[in-house]
């Protein structure tokens, strides 16, 4: 894996990893309230945190039937309601006439830093971890199409009825053109790192950035 450096969100509301020399874009343009996001400096890879609104279980059962057309999508047993959320906020990157491939299902994962700081009385905390690949086709030409593959970690926060989420792109465009498929590989390979290293080191230091 790539070497990390430890990084504060949200004013330090939230701490965890970014890889190493990758360039935090709110000192080069806006960025939204309720994002974080910060881009590699030699690839088009991208890393977004974002807090958004917890989605509900009407929200999570209905993205399943919107997903008709796509492949099977295992979602069973007692995670089955925030496997669904983690598709709804995937789905929720798709613009019209994209296709999600799921590449890794939503599996559930230990948050250890978030879970031992939660308040008391606070419903546990769940994370799911997962991985797409998002298909466009491109305007220029119909027939041809721009791939990204996507990496992703939802937790879910049911007291502060927020969704966390990690998302890491690896556009594969740039990597076709040159020829290097052993470089799109090894992009992929540093996101399935970050993801694992925030799944070890998020942590948030300020519960009241919920309220």
């Amino acid at each position: 894996m790539s070497q990390v450096r430890e990084q504060e969100f949200f004013g330090g509301a939230i701490k965890g990893v970014v890889p190493q020399g990758w360039i935090d874009s709110s000192t080069l343009r806006e960025v939204p309230d309720h994002q974080e996001l910060f881009l590699s400096p030699t690839t088009l890879s991208t890393l977004i945190i974002e807090i958004n609104q917890r989605v509900s279980e009407e929200e999570a059962q209905s993205t399943l039937s919107t997903l008709t057309h796509q492949p099977p999508i295992p979602v069973s047993g007692p995670d089955s309601i925030d496997q669904a959320a983690v598709l709804y906020h995937l789905h929720d990157l798709c613009d019209e006439g994209d296709t999600m491939q799921m590449l890794a299902p939503p599996q559930r994962v230990d948050i250890p830093r978030i879970s031992s700081s939660a308040p008391s009385g606070s419903a546990s905390v769940k994370a799911y971890r997962s991985a797409v690949s998002f298909t466009t086709p491109k305007k220029e030409d119909p027939t041809l199409f721009a791939t990204v593959q996507c990496h992703s970690l939802l937790v879910r926060l049911e007291a502060q009825e927020t969704d966390l989420l990690i998302f890491f792109n690896v556009p594969r465009e740039e990597f076709e053109k040159e020829g290097n498929e052993e470089g799109f590989n090894m992009e992929v390979k540093v996101a399935e790192g970050i993801v694992g290293a925030l799944v070890e080191t998020l942590e948030i230091c300020d519960w009241g950035l919920f309220v």
